[in-house]
């Protein structure tokens, strides 16, 4: 597989998670029966006005006929000056004016979210943010820790074989490992914070009050806003010093075959990474890319709008279509772009996560000798042969090739 291909299918994924970010946006709720008689016929009961059943539709996102409040805007579209207070415009015929975009106004700020008035996109992002996200991606970290334990207790610890030979060689320098804990630490303090903005109103405050929870969360974003800008130089540096072994070549074909080690007693050749790490790596990068990507547009919100122009190039480029979805809308208000920013930004960042956890599993208690490697840089020569042959021979040589003797050979992989 080439690098190309392997983003390609990433993007891809990503594209299919912004369709099924807005088929949550759109979909409607659950149908009401109320036929459009039987609505209009309960408005004669109110005087015209709209009754439950319309708002209830509304909420729902069915469609109802607005023509009963979409024609009654009284005889001028606009605020009766202060010289007549009577005039022929009452406050609600205005809001019902503006609703339907029938008000001659202007506004003070120039620009495009002062021209918002009124978007009720919010109860979506609201539904959406309290339902699906939150319920699917707290099960699917719980899910993960779930079947990691269910694993270890079936697999145990991964062993080194021969256990250590007390001689070690340099797996990561200095630099190497700093940048590495960098990046793991501020995603670690991003992910904890992100999840009690999410999860807080929901179990924090029964256990803080309102009142600390309030502070708890203050204290939350101030600490993910600024702890973002050390992710984000984080993958940066991580890509730089890691791009190059991380091209996929056909030993990863080799590790999936064996599952790379962790199932069974096969140990694959690898070089200095291999393809678990590999997957590790281009998850960091692309998916922590677009989490920073969504970040930078909500600390910078009505500055930055991705939605609209991303689908517009879905529509031009024909996804929906072969979908079979209608165009998706293009013209969004600001507030929008900020609610799916949102969604978009938790969604990957939740995606992530789990897999991070995978990561910080396998480095801990899943295998013996691994956290050597980022913790003081220095792994065991049978680790070394067992996990990364490849690249341990190489090592050898060059020490051979240092100290003018020949190199050891090294035991076959398996």
């Amino acid at each position: 597989m080439t690098t190309e291909r392997s983003s390609g299918f990433v993007a891809f994924i990503l594209v299919l998670l912004a369709i099924a970010i807005f088929s949550f946006w759109m979909a409607p709720g659950p149908r009401i029966d109320e036929t459009e008689a039987e609505l209009a016929a309960a408005r004669l009961e109110t005087g015209g006005a709209q009754t439950l059943e319309d708002i209830l539709r509304r909420q729902e996102g069915l469609p109802v006929n607005d023509d009963f409040r979409s024609t009654n805007i009284g005889g001028d579209a606009v605020p009766p000056p202060n010289t007549a207070p009577l005039g022929t415009s009452s406050d609600p015929d205005l809001w019902r004016a503006l609703r339907y975009n029938k008000a001659d106004v202007t506004v003070s700020t120039h620009r495009p979210v002062g021209e918002v008035l009124m978007q009720d996109g919010g109860m979506r992002w609201l539904t959406v943010r309290d339902g699906p996200l939150r319920t699917y991606g707290g099960w699917l970290l719980l899910g993960t820790i779930g079947i990691l334990a269910v694993f270890f207790l079936f697999r145990g610890r991964i062993r080194i074989e021969g256990g250590k030979t007390g001689k070690t060689v340099t797996r990561f320098h200095a630099f190497e490992r700093f940048t590495h804990w960098m990046t793991a630490g501020s995603f670690v303090l991003l992910a904890f914070t992100g999840l009690f903005t999410l999860f807080g109103r929901k179990f924090l405050i029964p256990v803080l009050g309102h009142d600390a929870n309030s502070v708890w969360l203050a204290v939350s974003k101030y600490i993910h806003n600024n702890v973002s800008w050390a992710f984000m130089l984080g993958i940066v540096l991580v890509f730089i010093l890691w791009v190059a072994h991380n091209i996929p070549n056909k030993l990863d074909i080799i590790w999936f075959k064996q599952a790379g080690g962790i199932v069974g007693d096969k140990h694959p050749p690898a070089k200095k990474f291999n393809a678990g790490q590999k997957l590790i790596f281009w998850s960091v990068i692309l998916f922590g890319a677009s989490i920073s990507l969504s970040g930078l547009s909500l600390l910078f919100p009505f500055d930055l709008p991705l939605f609209g122009k991303t689908f517009t190039l879905l529509n031009d480029i024909g996804i929906t279509g072969l979908l079979g979805m209608e165009p998706l809308p293009v013209a969004l208000a600001p507030q929008e772009e900020m609610q799916l920013a949102q969604l978009w930004h938790a969604i990957v960042a939740f995606v992530l996560m789990a897999i991070i956890i995978g990561h910080i599993y396998i480095g801990s208690i899943g295998m013996e000798g691994a956290f050597d490697a980022m913790g003081s840089g220095q792994v065991d020569e049978n680790w070394a042969e067992q996990h990364h042959s490849i690249w341990y021979e190489k090592v050898k040589e060059r020490e051979a090739a240092r100290e003018g003797r020949a190199p050891e050979q090294a035991t076959p992989a398996e």
